[in-house]
């Protein structure tokens, strides 16, 4: 009754526009102090050890490394080489601009500075190649989903501190199923435009001008190469990897005069921004699943979903499913605190492997990013195109069901998650 009670404050207070990590908290102290599950004395300390851990530093460096890489117009570069690359394509600047989005998205680990950054170099040309604002919006949305699925990952570090998993390990793991995501959008995006004529591009492939475009983009291009290498190479940390990238971006964009000393203090206040926000959440959220555990909930689930008899399909299903809402109407980084250890011990006794799981958990809850009525890259193109979010989460149907395809392939073909490991 007391952990009923505890759920209701909670959706009550949401509901009256409460910030969730207040909601979360009054709950948890509500469930604490009825339960006794924990001394009430220990919450402070135990807000406290939630985020203290070195590899959360890594998500202020990654936004901070995404912010200079756009300050710098070193983002504007990776896009130059991605649409010389793909450019020749009938959905040529389509193409391109999705593959803008993975490569910031091997910067940022973020979707949504992702969809902005992404978004503000090129919804006017996308418009201008004949696809309807509303559409063009989606599909940056849909590519800037990749921002969470492509290593470096904030939501893969958070998964990983949740669950006592290696997020190096899990960066690696997840480098072919954000490539499949990616991929996934590409290929919807050329069947849509095939289908109803949005862009016929005419432009022919140039060995010298991608060479040019490589050669411009060389520096921009070095920054995905250092995370993603040092920590393959197992150079670096994650943490360690931010904080060099962070440097190397900073030291470009200042050789380059693109960056000031000046520009430091607004930058620094994205950063600070994001972790004002992200921070609170992981806290309390370790609180309430650390409540959770001790009045051993995750267990009863576990028992109560056996009880009617799953298997690994329906288990499977099931957590996609619960994901999938999940993320409709929540966002990823609660999500994940709250739903990783009620899940995990689930896929555990049917035999899923722990990264796998991690895998599937954060690709489905990508899903949420484009999906009403939370759909965090809807609005940000929504703000920053002001066009209607009803048009473009209607535009974004086709990227939805993609994306939930993918879901499907990778929750049903573990080695899609483990290869990169070699498992």
């Amino acid at each position: 009754m007391v952990i009923a009670l505890s759920l209701l404050l909670i959706v009550a207070l949401l509901a009256a526009g409460v910030p969730f990590w207040v909601c979360l908290g009054l709950g948890t102290v509500l469930m604490l102090a009825g339960t006794g599950a924990l001394p009430l004395t220990l919450v402070g300390e135990a807000l406290f050890e939630g985020v203290d851990s070195f590899a959360l530093i890594a998500i202020p460096l990654f936004i901070l490394t995404g912010d200079v890489m756009v300050r710098s117009g070193l983002a504007y570069r990776l896009l130059g080489f991605a649409e010389a690359s793909f450019g020749w394509l009938r959905s040529g600047f389509g193409t391109s601009t999705a593959m803008g989005c993975g490569l910031f998205a091997c910067i940022s680990g973020s979707d949504a500075a992702d969809a902005a950054a992404i978004g503000r170099i090129t919804m006017d040309k996308l418009v201008e190649k004949g696809y309807p604002k509303a559409y063009a919006c989606a599909l940056v949305a849909s590519g800037a989903c990749t921002g969470i699925l492509i290593p470096p990952s904030i939501a893969y570090i958070i998964i990983g501190l949740v669950l006592g998993i290696s997020s190096a390990t899990l960066f690696q793991a997840a480098f072919v199923p954000g490539v499949l995501v990616l991929l996934a959008v590409i290929v919807t995006n050329a069947i849509v435009n095939r289908l109803r004529g949005y862009e016929r591009s005419t432009a022919g492939f140039s060995l010298g001008g991608w060479l040019a475009a490589l050669n411009h983009a060389k520096w921009a291009l070095a920054i995905p190469v250092i995370i993603l290498g040092g920590i393959y190479s197992g150079v670096f940390t994650p943490t360690e990897a931010a904080a060099v990238a962070a440097a190397t971006a900073l030291v470009i964009g200042m050789l380059q005069r693109r960056i000031r000393l000046a520009d430091f203090p607004a930058m620094l206040g994205t950063s600070a921004r994001v972790c004002g926000v992200v921070l609170p959440i992981i806290a309390v959220a370790l609180l309430f699943a650390q409540a959770l555990t001790v009045l051993d909930v995750p267990q009863r689930f576990v028992e109560w979903v056996m009880s009617f008899g799953a298997g690994r399909t329906a288990v499977i299903l099931l957590m996609i499913g619960i994901l999938i809402v999940a993320g409709m109407v929540m966002e990823t980084t609660p999500n994940i605190v709250v739903l990783g250890p009620l899940l995990y011990p689930l896929a555990q006794k049917v035999g899923i492997d722990p990264i796998h799981f991690c895998v599937l958990m954060i690709t489905t809850l990508g899903l949420g990013f484009i999906t009403p009525p939370f759909g965090l890259n809807l609005f940000v193109m929504a703000g920053l195109t002001r066009t209607p979010i009803t048009a473009i989460a209607r535009h974004a149907v086709p990227f939805v069901v993609a994306l939930v395809i993918v879901s499907l392939l990778i929750g049903f073909v573990p080695s899609i998650s483990l290869i990169s490991l070699g498992r």
